[in-house]
């Protein structure tokens, strides 16, 4: 099968969260296993791009309502990340240091969308599946099956898979304009709560729907910003299918980010040796249980309870741990978390900043993750803290639910609770320091963990076998 993944992030060119993840691995898995899957995404200006050779395989142009855009579309000339990686680029549009956060960004990514179908239709390039991901290529079904310049492509097989269904590309009908002339009877399709959605029009018009858990869709049907209904409508088209990990980048006992390699023969060595390191880099006593928070500081991740639940937890349990954070996002969390540093010296430290070693050689020497998400629709943190023998801390939501089992329950290896709530996040944090005083226990929850399956392979075959149930 010829498979092409449309999105706004691959790691490691562009990454903003576990898009990019999914987007940088799931293709290159799906190569492994006999297709041809390539991705095409905005030329973000990133370190990577810069660092690489690309060719250019394709020019053309657009229109965007009275003006003509041109753009190009360039290739990474090695295929180092296991498949073909393109880039469109539009001078002034899509070349940007940032993802996300720009005001034109609507006008951005329907700029994208019509120049990977234009180029597609163009150069003849007609894969068997478009998979598109998330709201910035949401329209890509609407486009080829009413768009007229392109509905021969409208028997192309379609998969639209929801990352975050909070960012759904909302946009003034006035867009339309934007738009390759369509069959104005099929409005409707765009339309949700009297406003162009590009989330909405891609779970009308395309033949699955995924997202990427099960509890996570499960969820989506009784609160989604609006889109409910529409989940319970088009409930027969969807299926949850939970994100792996990549093992080849994934892998203590073959990370070249941390101190001492290891796996869950000798993980004891290396957790003490990979800890020891860390809690020197920021004056932390290694004989006290460490946690640790990775990820984005914004309320989705319950980061704004970080700063009271770490000060709480410290009083109420005598300063008998560390924590560290590293991550950035909402600028008032930010400070909130920063602020602690004065109040809990020598036991609290953070990073805030995106920094991919330091993210390894936590999860290498941490004891604990924190993961207190309100939304969580499938999280990789915690797989990554898996695989690592990390323990663990989790809310459950989404794909927490389905990932990690309480060690209380059967075949239990981590620590759960159900409200995102300072209560709950200190009494979770509480038994996880009586757990800690069991090393046997420890040990033997970290080989579980260690051993547990959470690759691609598995994930990559049911994508394909989504792709052939389609008529």
């Amino acid at each position: 099968m010829k498979i092409l993944h449309i999105s706004a992030e691959c790691y490691p060119m562009a990454k903003a969260g576990g898009l990019a993840d999914v987007v940088g691995a799931l293709p290159k898995y799906q190569n492994q296993l006999g297709h041809q899957a390539m991705v095409v995404m905005p030329m973000h200006r990133t370190s990577y791009l810069i660092s690489h050779h690309w060719d250019i395989v394709f020019k053309g142009a657009i229109s965007l309502g009275p003006h003509t855009q041109e753009f190009t579309i360039i290739k990474e000339r090695t295929n180092e990340l296991g498949f073909e990686l393109f880039c469109v680029d539009i001078n002034g549009l899509l070349d940007r240091p940032k993802i996300y956060g720009y005001e034109d960004d609507a006008d951005r990514f329907l700029a994208f969308q019509f120049a990977v179908i234009e180029w597609i239709s163009a150069a003849k390039l007609i894969p068997d599946i478009f998979h598109a991901h998330d709201n910035h290529a949401g329209l890509v079904p609407f486009i080829i099956q009413h768009c007229f310049q392109y509905q021969h492509l409208a028997s192309v097989k379609t998969v639209f898979t929801i990352h975050n269904a909070e960012y759904q590309g909302w946009m003034d009908w006035s867009k339309t304009n934007f738009f390759p002339l369509f069959d104005t009877w099929k409005s409707g399709l765009l339309e949700w709560d009297h406003q162009i959605n590009s989330l909405a029009c891609a779970i009308k018009c395309t033949q699955k729907v995924t997202t990427v858990s099960k509890s996570y869709l499960i969820e989506l049907m009784n609160s989604s910003n609006g889109l409910a209904n529409l989940f319970k409508q088009e409930q027969t088209k969807c299926t949850g299918i939970i994100n792996g990990i990549d093992y080849s980048v994934w892998n203590p006992m073959t990370d070249d980010f941390i101190q001492s390699k290891y796996n869950e023969k000798n993980l004891e060595e290396g957790k003490k040796i990979n800890k020891e390191w860390v809690c020197k880099k920021f004056g932390f006593d290694s004989t006290l249980p460490l946690f640790i928070f990775i990820g984005r500081l914004v309320k989705e991740k319950a980061a704004d309870l970080l700063s009271e639940a770490v000060s709480t937890a410290f009083e109420r349990l005598n300063y008998k741990f560390n924590v560290l954070v590293l991550g950035s996002g909402d600028e008032s969390i930010e400070a909130s978390i920063s602020n602690i540093h004065e109040k809990c010296f020598g036991y609290f430290h953070s990073q805030i900043e995106f920094n991919e070693q330091l993210s390894h050689e936590m999860y290498a020497g941490a004891d604990f993750l924190l993961m207190p998400s309100r939304v969580e629709p499938c999280g990789l943190n915690q797989l990554y803290a898996m695989r690592y023998g990390t323990i663990p801390i989790v809310r459950r939501i989404g794909g927490l639910k389905d990932t990690v089992v309480d060690m209380g329950d059967r075949e239990g290896f981590g620590i759960c609770f159900n409200e995102a709530s300072i209560d709950d996040i200190v009494h979770a944090m509480g038994r996880a320091i009586e757990l800690y005083e069991n090393t046997h226990m420890v040990n033997m929850l970290r080989k579980k963990m260690m051993t547990i399956n959470n690759s691609w392979e598995k994930s990559s075959q049911e994508y394909i076998d989504l792709y052939n149930s389609i008529n």
